[in-house]
């Protein structure tokens, strides 16, 4: 998948949404100006989310709403120093909800990672494209 620029980004989230087939754990990787919380927003717009999608960077988590009600689960551990921070707030209730969850820098998260999660990598390109490639955690 890749984003030409910011006015084909919606059509990358629908077809994103597309191969997520059973999935509800994803992890992006990027680096910092990548476009993860933009990605990330432009998926939830496309599920009828209709909060405001920012980067939970101090929150840790936010919440959102699809148009079916369910909930939506968004992390940014990038202010994460050690795994265990993530103990602190029970991320395992969120990972293990049954709930869609997007998170930004898991790297910080590495080993907490469960198998059978959906790894996004978000690659920035030259012409100022990004491309966009899974690979299913096993």
């Amino acid at each position: 998948m890749v984003i030409k620029d910011l006015s084909t980004i919606r059509e990358t989230a629908k077809e994103f949404i597309a191969q997520m087939g059973n999935n509800k754990l994803f992890f992006f990787y990027g680096g910092m100006g990548a476009g993860k919380t933009t990605f990330i927003r432009a998926i939830c717009e496309e599920l009828g989310v209709t909060e405001s999608v920012n980067s939970p960077t101090f929150a840790i988590v936010n919440e959102y709403t699809d148009r079916n009600g369910e909930s939506i689960f968004h992390f940014d551990f990038y202010r994460i120093e050690k795994e265990e921070e993530a103990y602190d707030f029970g991320y395992e209730d969120y990972f293990f909800s049954g709930n869609l969850c997007f998170v930004e820098w898991p790297e910080k998260i590495e080993n907490l990672i469960p198998n059978n999660s959906v790894l996004v990598y978000i690659n920035e390109e030259e012409d100022g494209a990004r491309s966009i490639s899974l690979k299913q955690r096993l």
